[in-house]
């Protein structure tokens, strides 16, 4: 393999390889939204560098349901001040759900720089998983 093989493959990945791919680059509603994802998805005590960022396990939150509701927007509403900084006026407020056994929640809030504003729906299910609409 010669070294600009190597070279090309390298830079086809990372920060170097985004620069350099063409078509349009997603908007801030849709990297936001693709890190609440994250950010949402992430269990407290996973990350070793952030060790308080995550959310309780969805057992212990539907345990103390609905009292446990409120510490869970609580939850939220201070992970997402604390970990994105692109976001500002947060608001968390439960929402309806057709499954009794999926938690919703709406999230808004105001784009830093942009001045603009952001809607999603978050929805926990039974199984754990968390889904990030909106944007």
């Amino acid at each position: 393999m010669s070294s600009g093989s190597t070279s090309r493959e390298y830079t086809s990945r990372g920060l170097l390889g985004r620069l350099g791919q063409a078509g349009p680059r997603p908007g801030a509603p849709e990297r936001i939204l693709a890190h609440l994802q994250a950010l949402l998805g992430t269990r407290r005590g996973e990350s070793l560098s952030a060790p308080g960022m995550g959310l309780t396990d969805f057992a212990d939150i539907m345990h103390g349901y609905p009292a446990s509701m409120q510490v869970l927007v609580h939850a939220i509403r201070t992970m997402l001040s604390q970990y994105e900084p692109r976001l500002r006026a947060i608001t968390v407020t439960p929402a309806a759900s057709d499954d009794p056994l999926t938690l919703a929640l709406e999230i808004t809030a105001k784009l830093d720089d942009a001045g603009g504003a952001v809607h999603m729906r978050t929805e926990l299910t039974a199984s754990g998983r968390i889904h990030v609409s909106g944007g």
